[in-house]
């Protein structure tokens, strides 16, 4: 079944009718996370399967509150790698805002 441009023309025009306009956005941001939670379900299953016996590997349980993907808090090695990781990264936004800064101090004319 091959859809022409007047189908999904007439499937978006549907759409609108039966959404309305404003409601377009959460409706599609809801449906982009449940597909996404979906797809994270689906590989976790294929992950359970693949370890053998429906038993993880190191990777924590996931459990879903209000439609969102909730992890356990990480363990203390890895809390650590974390907050160094952090700790680099906020390093790094400093420095491309001091250049940011002094880019734009010599860009203005004297």
């Amino acid at each position: 079944m091959n859809l022409g441009p007047l189908e999904i023309g007439l499937i978006i025009l549907a759409i609108l009718l039966l959404f309305g306009y404003k409601k377009l956005p959460d409706a599609s941001r809801s449906l982009g996370r449940s597909l996404r939670i979906f797809k994270g379900e689906m590989k976790g299953m294929k992950d359970d399967d693949s370890v053998g016996g429906g038993v993880r590997g190191k990777e924590p349980a996931k459990t879903t509150v209000r439609g969102e993907i909730v992890t356990p808090a990480p363990s203390t090695a890895e809390a650590d790698v974390l907050a160094a990781e952090a700790h680099a990264a906020e390093l790094r936004a400093a420095e491309l805002r001091a250049r940011a800064e002094q880019a734009r101090t010599s860009d203005r004319p004297s």
